[in-house]
Parts: C-alpha cells; sequence; structure tokens
C-alpha cells in the first residue's frame, strides 16, 4: 500500500513538471529596453511549457495595410510559399471581416496613384479584379508645368506603346480588393487585431516538436517572440514590419534611419467637376506642387503641397474660399500659362525646336474646374526617411517602415507594393534552396534588390523638392530648360515615362 502511494505523489509531481501552468496566451514578459530592443531570452520555463505544443508562425506581419496585406496575397498564390503559416498582426478590426463599399458612397479623400508595374503585379495575385469593381480611373496622359510660363512638358502613354501612365484607386478600394483576394485562398493565416508591445527572440535549444513539412524549412536558429498589446504572445521564424512610417518593428528591433522634415504640409481632398476628368495634372508653385487627379464619376483627388501655416489656414478656409483658391493655383494664379512662344517658336527654348510635330493633344490645356468640394480636407506634414539596413536576422522591414518619400510624384506605395512582392519572391526562391526563411544572407538578397530602386526614386523626387523650393530667376530658366527638355527630347521623355510607370530604369538616354 505505501508503494502504491509514493508511485502515485511521484507521477503527480511528474505531471506538474510536464504541464506547468503558464502558458504562451499568458506570458506576460517585459517590453525591452529600447537601447537593446530585441535581445535572447533563455526563457526556461517556457521552453518547458510548450515542448510538443509550440507552433509558431513562420512568418509574423506587422500591419495589415496595403503593403502588408500584398505581401500575405502574394505569399498565397506563389506555390512554394502558399502552405506557410502566416500571423497579421494589426489592430484595425476590418481586417477580420469583409469591408462593404456602397457605389454611391463619396470617394475618400486618401488616394494611390498605381503604376502600370504594380497594376500587372496585382494582377499576377487576382487582386487587380477586385479593384475594377469599385471606382477607379486609369488616365493616359499628364500635363505638368510651373507657375513662371516657362516650364511646361505633357506626357502621354502612347509614348511608350502603352494604354496607361497608371491608375488612381482610393486607397480602402486597394486594401479591400486585397482582402478580397487573400479570404478566398486557403491560406494559413490568422488575424490578430491588437497591437505589438515588444519583441524578443527566444533560444531553439530544445526541440519544440514542430511540424517543418509544410513549409520544408530548416528549424534551426532562433524564433522572434512578439508580445502584443492584448495580453497574447505568438512565436515566429521570421518579423515582417509593414507598420508605417512610425513602425514599431524597426523601433524595437534597433534599425537606424536617415531622412529629414521637410518645411511642407500636404492638404488632401476630394473635389468634384462639372465634367469627367480624364487627365492628370501636376502645377509647381513658389510654395509647393499642386496635383488634380481622376478618380472617376467626375471627382478628382487633390493633392496640395505647401507650407505649413499656409496649410493650416487652408484647412479651415470655407469651401467656397478654398474651391476659389484651388481653381487660382490650377489657372493664372502665381503666373501665366505657357505660350507657344516661349515652347519653340522663337523664344528663349527655341534652341529646343525639332522636327518633332506636335499634334493638339501637345498644346496646353487649362484642368477642368472644381466646382464643389466632395470631402473633408485633410492635412499630413511631409518628411523623407530611409533605414540604413532593412533586414537582420528574423527582422525585415518594407514599405513605409523602410522609407518614407515626397508626394509630388504619388510613387511612396508603389515602392512599398515593389518591397511586398520582391520579398515574397526572394522568400519562395530561398524555400526552393531549403534556406532558412530568417537566414540574414536570404533577407539581404531583397535588401540589395529594394535598397537601389528606392534610394535612386528618393533621390530624383528630393532633387525635385529642393530644385522648387527656391523662387531664384537664373535657377527658373534652369527649371523651365528640364521641362522642356523632356518635352522635345523623345529619348529622354520616353525614359521618364517608362521609368515613372515602374520599369526599373534610370531615366537618362536610351
Amino acid at each position: 500500500m505505501n508503494s502504491l502511494i509514493i508511485r502515485r505523489k511521484l507521477a503527480e509531481h511528474i505531471s506538474r513538471l510536464k504541464f506547468p501552468q503558464r502558458t504562451l496566451c499568458t506570458d506576460a514578459a517585459p517590453k525591452v529596453s529600447s537601447s537593446h530592443s530585441v535581445q535572447s531570452s533563455n526563457d526556461h520555463v517556457g521552453q518547458q511549457s510548450f515542448r510538443n505544443e509550440v507552433h509558431p508562425y513562420d512568418i509574423a506581419i506587422v500591419g495589415g495595410g496595403m503593403v502588408g496585406m500584398a505581401l500575405a496575397c502574394s505569399l498565397a498564390r506563389m506555390p512554394l510559399t502558399k502552405h506557410l503559416k502566416v500571423a497579421i498582426i494589426d489592430s484595425n478590426p476590418a481586417l477580420s471581416k469583409r469591408l462593404c463599399i456602397k457605389k454611391e458612397d463619396p470617394p475618400d479623400p486618401r488616394v494611390s496613384t498605381v503604376t502600370p508595374a504594380t497594376i500587372s503585379l496585382f494582377k499576377d495575385i487576382g487582386a487587380w479584379k477586385y479593384v475594377e469593381q469599385h471606382r477607379h480611373a486609369y488616365f493616359d496622359q499628364m500635363q505638368v508645368w510651373d507657375y513662371t510660363g516657362l516650364g511646361y512638358t505633357k506626357y502621354n502613354a502612347r509614348d511608350v506603346h502603352k494604354d496607361t501612365l497608371g491608375c488612381v484607386v482610393e486607397n480602402k478600394v486597394l486594401h479591400s480588393s486585397l482582402l478580397s483576394c487573400i479570404q478566398d485562398t486557403d491560406f494559413q493565416k490568422t488575424i490578430y487585431t491588437s497591437r505589438l508591445s515588444s519583441m524578443t527572440l527566444q533560444p531553439r535549444n530544445l526541440s519544440m516538436g514542430v511540424d517543418s513539412t509544410s513549409s520544408g524549412l530548416n528549424e534551426r536558429g532562433n524564433l522572434a517572440k512578439l508580445h502584443l498589446s492584448d495580453g497574447n504572445s505568438l512565436y515566429a521564424k521570421l518579423v515582417v514590419g509593414a507598420d508605417g512610417s512610425k513602425s514599431r518593428v524597426r523601433e524595437l528591433a534597433g534599425f537606424k534611419t536617415t531622412g529629414w522634415n521637410y518645411s511642407q504640409n500636404a492638404i488632401i481632398c476630394t473635389v468634384e467637376h462639372s465634367v469627367e476628368n480624364r487627365c492628370a495634372w501636376q502645377r509647381f508653385l513658389p510654395a509647393g506642387p499642386i496635383a488634380l487627379l481622376p478618380i472617376g464619376d467626375n471627382f478628382s483627388n487633390i493633392v496640395w503641397t505647401m507650407n505649413p501655416k499656409e496649410a493650416t489656414d487652408r484647412k479651415s478656409l470655407a469651401e467656397d474660399d478654398f474651391v476659389k483658391d484651388v481653381n487660382y493655383a490650377l489657372d493664372y494664379g502665381f503666373g501665366p500659362h505657357p505660350k507657344s512662344s516661349t515652347l519653340g517658336s522663337g523664344g528663349i527654348f527655341s534652341w529646343f525646336k525639332t522636327d518633332v510635330n506636335l499634334s493638339p493633344d501637345e498644346c496646353f490645356k487649362v484642368p477642368p474646374k472644381v466646382v464643389k468640394l466632395a470631402s473633408e480636407r485633410m492635412v499630413f506634414p511631409l518628411s523623407l526617411m530611409h533605414v540604413n539596413d532593412y533586414a537582420s536576422k528574423h527582422v525585415v522591414l518594407i514599405g513605409d517602415a523602410a522609407h518614407t518619400v515626397h508626394p509630388l510624384a504619388g510613387q511612396g506605395v508603389n515602392l512599398g507594393f515593389g518591397d511586398a512582392f520582391a520579398l515574397s519572391r526572394i522568400i519562395s526562391e530561398g524555400i526552393a534552396v531549403g534556406t532558412d526563411i530568417a537566414e540574414v544572407l536570404l533577407l539581404k538578397k531583397y535588401e540589395a534588390e529594394r535598397k537601389s530602386a528606392n534610394v535612386t526614386m528618393m533621390a530624383i523626387l528630393d532633387g525635385f523638392q529642393k530644385a522648387y523650393s527656391v523662387d531664384f530667376g537664373p535657377l527658373n530658366i534652369l527649371r523651365a530648360a528640364a521641362f522642356n527638355g523632356a518635352r522635345y527630347i523623345p529619348p529622354l521623355k520616353r525614359s521618364i515615362i517608362s521609368y515613372a510607370s515602374g520599369d526599373q530604369r534610370f531615366p537618362i538616354f536610351s
């Protein structure tokens, strides 16, 4: 009898060793200090708790916005990555349900100009068909001029044998389309409607019984442990920071950045015309450019850059006064229209005159008048930021978490989409040869590819911003010469259009 009691007590003791009370979801971990945000941890209790139980995610995407969802969709559609287990972490409750967008809803002021290259990528993953079910506007022409009346050019898609220069789409439509795309797959995803609080690395010294056959991945190395604001925790082999310009992942992982704030804010809003706008327009003014972008259904989007005080004042203007200011800025305000005498017919730029016959479409036109404001006016500050490194072991950054640019060419979101699709492709290539997806050498391939493309575009946009931040006679003439060179030198014009359309070639003679 005594021996039976002893055996029972011993069994109870062993049982308590196998199944302690701490669990992954309730394990409270301290936040990492800002000086060493990601650090190794020897949490032996955690290892004992989940031996033969823990099933970490292959990838945790922090940030379920457009760029983060584009990465998830691309992973879901590629043969070698569609079996990965992916966690998506974002506090936006819309991620857990389909967003209902009604055709009669007024356009949202937050839009993106999507390049032909990005459209092609969306078609490849099956997301563009959802975009076309909602309001969007293709455009095949873009007119650019400045307030001096000297600088003027017009770009046409047919100059590079394309059907379109781009498509303007509301951000909510892009996001909803990506959600619909991923929900129509059997992709193994889990959405956490929470925020990332802190992050640590867990050593993989003990076997945790993880079934790696689904991804064919090597289980060596460490895991990242992510602590969420709602108290949940999860493990992942690779953490992707897609959480925007104020990235928590970037902060916790200790990535260093380079950049500066522009002394400019941008006002964005939706306006309405009496006729449909089919062209993209941009005029460079003394305080910054104003862009008028078609959205469809007689609506256009305004992106107007100016100094912060002007932005604050114009945001609070009466609607009628704001509409007058917009029409003034897009017409005779601040300076004259470009005239034919300055565009190669005996004017100061007559030396640009070539044998090129200009069609009526090449002549300067005044944008369609704005008749009313169709949305709230939103103001946001402008800045340039770029991380010194895109990747470290277990962590990689994409989109605005890695770089932000001036919006004057509408390239920011396209750079982010380029990051997302490049990263998914490189992860697939790594899996194909048996490489750990969190391996630094693999992630550095993504960094090498995207950094050069992003830095080049950032330098061009920053150069434009700085060139138009000074109102000085000789500089005005040089800027106008550049405009007219782009207009009258076909190889240069074609190269600029191709580059802005997403072809990764530097805009030089070809």
